[in-house]
């Protein structure tokens, strides 16, 4: 089923379903809008006549986070990007951020959505793009692919953004754990100087900490999945939302925010943000990938809900 508002920011919205389980897809930044299980939200909602409040759920393509001073090195010549980040002068979230994506495939159950990231300023390949949202019984999962249609290899790395939850908690008392060893120090506009060990519990998650005591915008590395399991948000009684990434994920964000519109008003919310590469890796070339002409690349994630 798909319905359409005409007023909607965020286009068409693709609406899944799989036994008690719903989602909701945009076809703007193909996003994440909603998911639930058992009338559960599994990720922070917001309406359909809303933009998405902190590129809540929407695809971070050809790149994730920032591009420090929208500028990288292609062959010793500088590309420069648009700067899309202005109050810290960096190119944020890829290309296709406010890009509405076609429909490729359609089924109750799931949905493909594809966009083209063409030759530009800063960015001179041209890209094929699809994810595909696949409502399963305990959550979602989800594949992103690009193919290069260039005539040169292109540097990708894949991003999405979703904001956990578990609806009838209050996410100040839901606990996360996130199994990363490593995380990335920044400097004050949010971009990274180096690699380093977690240390202490403002960083170290892998024991669990209370939302409400974590103030982050960090990313972090080192990740030791158990069955695919990167993150976990656990309620006090004992429900977890998981999230997955596959080999192809070894990086992750954390993002708190206190200014979520929620119920009329803003709350607490928690991203945990699957990514194929760290900050500012098309300077750093950390976790870059490079496709080749012709070619494609494959990568997933997904979202679980244990009960």
């Amino acid at each position: 089923m798909t319905t359409t508002t005409a007023s909607a920011p965020t286009g068409e919205q693709y609406v899944l379903t799989h036994g008690d389980a719903h989602a909701v897809i945009t076809e703007l930044g193909a996003a994440l809008r909603e998911l639930s299980i058992g009338g559960v939200g599994l990720t922070e909602s917001y309406p359909e006549d809303s933009p998405p409040p902190f590129c809540s759920g929407i695809v971070l393509m050809p790149w994730p986070n920032r591009i420090e001073d929208a500028v990288w090195q292609l062959d010793g010549v500088p590309q420069r990007l648009s700067i899309t980040e202005p109050e810290r002068n960096n190119a944020l979230h890829g290309l296709l951020r406010y890009t509405a994506y076609r429909l490729v495939e359609r089924t109750e159950s799931t949905v493909t959505l594809g966009a083209v990231v063409f030759p530009q300023h800063g960015y001179p390949f041209h890209l094929d793009t699809t994810v595909r949202y696949e409502l399963v019984s305990d959550g979602i999962t989800v594949t992103h692919s690009v193919r290069n249609l260039s005539a040169a290899t292109a540097p990708v790395a894949i991003g999405t953004h979703p904001f956990l939850a578990i609806s009838d908690v209050p996410t100040e008392e839901l606990e996360l754990t996130v199994y990363a060893a490593t995380r990335f120090e920044v400097d004050a506009r949010l971009n990274p100087i180096r690699e380093i060990d977690v240390d202490g519990p403002n960083y170290d998650l892998r024991p669990g900490r209370l939302v409400r005591d974590l103030e982050l915008d960090d990313a972090f590395g080192g990740l030791i999945t158990v069955d695919g399991v990167s993150a976990v948000l656990r309620a006090p009684d004992g429900r977890e939302v998981r999230l997955l990434q596959d080999d192809n994920h070894p990086y992750v964000q954390v993002f708190t925010t206190r200014d979520f519109p929620k119920n009329g008003g803003t709350g607490l919310a928690v991203a945990v943000e699957p990514m194929t590469a760290p900050p500012n890796a098309f300077n750093t070339g950390v976790g870059l990938h490079w496709v080749e002409p012709g070619q494609s690349w494959t990568v997933g994630w997904g979202i679980q809900y244990s009960r």
